[in-house]
């Protein structure tokens, strides 16, 4: 029983051709697939771009859904699985000529718009896209996994959607044209990790998914079986590529949450026997420094009256207890809170006014 369940959910290779016609531009309606496709990645484009300036999830969840970024890519996937060459050409191809396309249109539709506007220390939607970590790399993995596998099905067609919005295609390149075009090349690049990540990793597990599911290779010569192998290679490289940059990227972020918190906690250890209390302590590292090993700047706020302890104590202690220079800004914030207008106290009335 259990063997013949398996056999009825592997591929069936009646579908195959089906699965090409939906995955290639050819035939007699390439033409108007190529227009759509076209269409559809631009606005997707301007969809994602305006929605990560406005910082808003909704706009670029859309601009996921719209994009059609994900078919030429589950293309260049099958092409690499069935070993034809010309069809993985073509695919790579049509995925390279996006990515310059969605790079480009971003950044003309931002370039007029001021940084302070886009926010790019404080826009979540551009922030957690410049800066992946390897948890990018397992939900690409587990998205590109569920998208070939609903491509490769009639019957789960349905899903696409969620997948297109699990995997994040369109806005990391949309962010690379914001941040290019506004010379910010550190942010750019971290988007373009992200991408990168999404895009190996789609490969790579969707490549897994149909050869289990019993996708074979068509009988090929030693040339296109050259090209097929090469393939796997250059996506198993590009996939282990990305994933030392992610971990190296990780245990970045570890080390400046880590040196955030020793920060924090030895603003507090300044501040006892004082009336003043931590309002916040912001530690900024240099862009190039990988291992944080530093110098750094801290933005510290206190509030509270009274004498403020020395400062050169405090950063005295700072670097004592993270091992490198620390400069420090300190804003004192008066303790003191006022309204306006000023609140005016309810009290209930008692039996006797009422009666009156």
């Amino acid at each position: 029983m259990s063997s013949n369940r398996v056999t009825e959910n592997r591929f069936d290779p009646a579908y195959l051709p089906v699965m090409e016609e939906r995955l290639y531009f050819e035939g007699e309606g390439r033409v108007r697939s190529i227009s759509n496709y076209v269409v559809l990645l631009t606005l997707a484009t301007a969809i994602a771009t305006y929605g990560l300036i406005s910082a808003s999830s909704a706009t670029v969840i859309g601009a996921m859904i719209v994009a059609p970024l994900m078919t030429p890519i589950m293309a260049t996937t099958l092409a690499i699985v069935l070993g034809n060459g010309s069809r993985m050409t073509r695919s790579v191809l049509i995925v390279l000529l996006s990515i310059a396309c969605v790079v480009g249109l971003a950044a003309a539709l931002s370039v007029l718009i001021s940084p302070v506007v886009i926010g790019f220390r404080s826009n979540p939607e551009i922030l957690g896209r410049v800066s992946p970590d390897m948890i990018a790399l397992y939900a690409a993995f587990a998205s590109g996994a569920a998208g070939v596998f609903a491509v490769s099905r009639s019957d789960v067609g349905d899903t696409l959607p969620g997948v297109a919005i699990a995997i994040s295609l369109v806005p990391p390149l949309c962010v690379i044209g914001i941040t290019f075009a506004h010379a910010r090349w550190l942010e750019g690049f971290g988007a373009l990790i992200l991408f990168l990540t999404n895009f190996f990793t789609i490969m790579l597990a969707g490549g897994a998914v149909l050869w289990l599911s019993g996708v074979q290779a068509r009988r090929q010569g030693p040339v296109e079986d050259h090209q097929r192998r090469r393939a796997v290679a250059v996506v198993v490289l590009g996939t282990v590529f990305v994933a030392v940059l992610l971990g190296v990227n990780g245990y970045r972020t570890l080390e400046q949450d880590r040196d955030s918190t020793l920060a924090g906690e030895t603003v507090g250890a300044w501040l006892e026997g004082t009336r003043y209390t931590v309002d916040g302590v912001t530690l900024t590292h240099r862009p190039e420094d990988i291992l944080v090993r530093g110098p750094a700047s801290a933005r510290v706020r206190i509030a509270g009256a009274g004498i403020v302890p020395g400062v050169e104590r405090l950063a005295a202690d700072i670097e004592g207890r993270l091992g490198y220079n620390v400069s420090i800004e300190l804003r004192v914030l008066p303790g003191e809170i006022r309204y306006f207008p000023e609140r005016v106290l309810v009290r209930p009335a008692t039996v006797g006014e009422v009666d009156e």
